[in-house]
């Protein structure tokens, strides 16, 4: 590891002017998880990096008035997969993030660095985007926000300035009768990066028909990508294993995967159909628990 210089700013605000001050290149740590392993092993090496340990704005997970949910980006995985409201109402959110890396690493790593370290694989990625979670980001120029879907724009590359930085992320209320589930195929139990990932959000209407879906496919396309033929075979359908089943072959035809070490692109697509089949009949479950 080569030097660096080190900042530990107390506030955002401080934070940000780092940032501007220090120009491009500059690394933020959040719970380190991912950028010290690649500035160790994988040839990153910052002029210098901001850490945001002490910046308490980042932190915290909040019950809104409208019954929406606000996670700060520096809540780490344990909290949230802990947290009673995730647990209860964004079941897909408990999933990715209780299966993030071993426990240590789920007691450091952060919402907000998993997502802008903007692996496809990453495993609270999809689960945000099929709750469609939307991102707030602060910069030199004030603040702003995206959807989280709109935060990729390639391998390791996010939309975001050099300048800016996620606060949090805001989750809006579910309605009544929804499940969601997050699965994800890896070849060790733990401490593995995902083949494949499916995240899945359904809601029911009047008669148990599926009045809306979403799904959100990772490690199958240079960033996380929906399913949107899949979504529409299911809305105002019944439940049914045919059903599933032709809706997993579109979501099959969306995945564009390559082959790698970790498994070739047949396996993959072999998965997005068995995984998806998998994931909606949990989600319907879920939904009908209520």
């Amino acid at each position: 590891m080569r030097r660096f210089e080190y900042f530990a700013p107390q506030s955002l605000n401080e934070a940000l002017s780092l940032l501007k001050e220090r120009g491009n290149g500059v690394k933020l740590l959040a719970g380190g998880t991912d950028l010290l392993v690649q500035m160790k092993e994988a040839g990153l090496h910052p002029p210098a990096v901001v850490s945001l340990h002490a910046v308490s704005e980042l932190r915290g997970i909040e019950v809104e008035a409208d019954g929406g949910l606000r996670i700060g980006a520096g809540t780490d995985m344990a909290t949230i997969e802990a947290h009673p409201a995730v647990r209860e109402r964004y079941t897909a959110l408990a999933d990715g993030a209780g299966i993030v890396g071993s426990v240590q690493t789920r007691n450091m790593a952060t919402i907000g660095g998993n997502v802008c370290n903007a692996a496809p694989s990453a495993d609270t990625i999809p689960p945000l985007v099929v709750l469609e979670a939307v991102a707030q980001v602060a910069g030199a120029g004030g603040t702003r926000e995206l959807a989280v879907a709109e935060l990729f724009a390639g391998p390791g590359r996010t939309t975001l300035a050099p300048n800016e930085i996620v606060v949090s992320f805001r989750l809006p209320a579910t309605p009544p009768h929804t499940g969601s589930v997050y699965q994800r195929h890896t070849p060790r139990k733990i401490m593995d990066i995902a083949v494949v990932g499916v995240g899945i959000r359904l809601s029911l209407g009047a008669g148990g028909s599926i009045a809306d879906a979403r799904i959100c496919l990772g490690a199958v396309a240079p960033t996380v990508i929906r399913a949107p033929e899949a979504e529409q075979a299911l809305a105002g359908q019944p439940p049914s294993e045919a059903l599933f089943a032709r809706a997993a072959e579109l979501a099959q035809a969306a995945a564009r995967p390559i082959s790698d070490v970790r498994g070739s692109a047949e396996f993959r697509r072999y998965l997005v159909d068995a995984m998806t089949k998998r994931c909606l009949g949990i989600a319907v479950e879920r939904a009908r628990a209520g």
